[in-house]
């Protein structure tokens, strides 16, 4: 929250109100990991007002060069999800007026973001380059593409956001293994997108890169398990001076998310075999039929792949959508549930996203609707209650002795 809270409000200062719109859970790993680095969290605190949506009561909040930087990352790729939007003709930007008017608010999110980056001597420009790419990499794609080459842009924007932060830290030697968990964290986004977002964009005819390319969900899990491996053994590499938040994010919490957008349950602190979703031998929970046996829970409320859901850490990269679906795991994927609201569009979610932060439930909610997504979402303050994954297993003791070093 102190990293959260320090990004909203660097948004907030440095680029104006409006700005703070751009907050964001991926974002704020850029802070984290610069904090964990350093070793200087402490230092590094602030004590911040009253905020709605911490229920108007003060906090310790981070600030300093990791908030700044994970602010200007967080503006760029923000722009750039904007200008995705326009171009796909999303929700009211397919109204020229208000699409000019998102352009002009993106173009101001770059200049920004550019000014704020510059001042750490971080270049953006390989970030707007890289979402620049997108475009002409999802209009090239097809049958049989790679999703890695769909993925690609998104790897190499979060790369460069990582690797920067060892700089920031001030040590040099960390620059390699974060730039490749940060280059795997990106491609682990952008997929955990795509899958969450496969119906909804079937229904509403938006591209998805499983579609376009015809890769199943079998794929799409192996490239994630592959990039959860990947991770943890570039994080081995990391010379960190506190690495206990990094490592709860980066290891303990991304499998929870794979598992979630997948619908499987297993362990987070233990990998997966490629190719399966139950690790070492693992049967499917009681009265769940595996994979490619059957229908998972279609009818039921917590079907996995009817887009209510989503990881703790977000996930705004990707395109999604497209007609039908290729082979994966069981059948395809049913219509859209009936009675699923319609995504918003940009101004009317802003303006619901104003009236959960003045009603503070954003943050005190057990349950409320995304301002855009019109998802199910969970409360800020709900997730505080620390790591629960040891709960089912004995395989460590929470970032204390697990084998990925943290």
């Amino acid at each position: 929250m102190a990293h959260l809270c320090g990004l909203c409000l660097t948004l907030r200062g440095d680029h104006g109100q409006f700005a703070r719109i751009a907050t964001n859970y991926d974002g704020l790993l850029v802070s984290v990991l610069t904090d964990a680095q350093t070793g200087r969290a402490d230092a590094g605190r602030r004590t911040a007002g009253p905020c709605p949506l911490r229920g108007m009561r003060t906090a310790s909040v981070a600030r300093g060069e990791g908030a700044r930087l994970a602010a200007s990352v967080s503006l760029v790729l923000a722009s750039a999800k904007v200008r995705d939007h326009i171009a796909d003709g999303n929700g009211m930007l397919r109204r020229r007026p208000l699409a000019l008017a998102a352009r002009k608010v993106a173009r101001g999110w770059d200049r920004a973001g550019a000014r704020s980056g510059g001042t750490l001597g971080f270049d953006t420009a390989v970030l707007v380059e890289a979402v620049d790419r997108q475009t002409g990499i999802e209009l090239l794609a097809g049958p049989g593409t790679p999703l890695t080459a769909v993925t690609e842009p998104t790897e190499t924007a979060t790369s460069a956001a990582f690797a920067h932060t060892a700089k920031l830290a001030g040590r040099p030697g960390n620059a390699a293994p974060l730039a490749e968990a940060g280059r795997l964290f990106g491609r682990l986004a952008h997929l955990l997108d795509a899958v969450e977002d496969r119906a909804a964009d079937a229904a509403e005819g938006a591209w998805n890169p499983l579609t376009a390319t015809g890769a199943g969900l079998a794929e799409a899990r192996r490239l994630c398990d592959d990039a959860l491996h990947g991770i943890r053994l570039a994080l081995r590499e990391v010379e960190f001076a506190d690495p206990a938040l990094a490592h709860t994010l980066l290891v303990h919490e991304l499998p929870r998310s794979v598992d979630r957008a997948f619908g499987t349950t297993t362990c987070a602190h233990q990998g997966q075999q490629p190719g399966g979703p139950y690790p070492f031998g693992r049967q499917p929970p009681q009265g769940q039929p595996a994979y490619g046996q059957g229908p998972l829970g279609l009818n039921g409320p917590q079907h996995p792949y009817a887009g209510d859901r989503i990881p703790p850490g977000g996930g705004d990269g990707g395109h999604s959508g497209g007609p039908g679906g290729s082979g994966g795991w069981g059948p395809h994927l049913p219509p859209e549930p009936p009675g699923r609201k319609p995504p918003r569009g940009l101004l009317a979610g802003c303006g619901v996203f104003l009236g959960l932060c003045c009603t503070c439930k954003m943050c005190c909610a057990s349950e409320y609707e995304g301002p855009w997504s019109r998802k199910s979402r969970e409360g800020c303050c709900q997730s505080c209650d620390g790591c629960d994954c040891c709960d089912s297993c004995d395989c460590c003791e929470c970032c204390g002795c697990c084998d990925c070093g943290g």
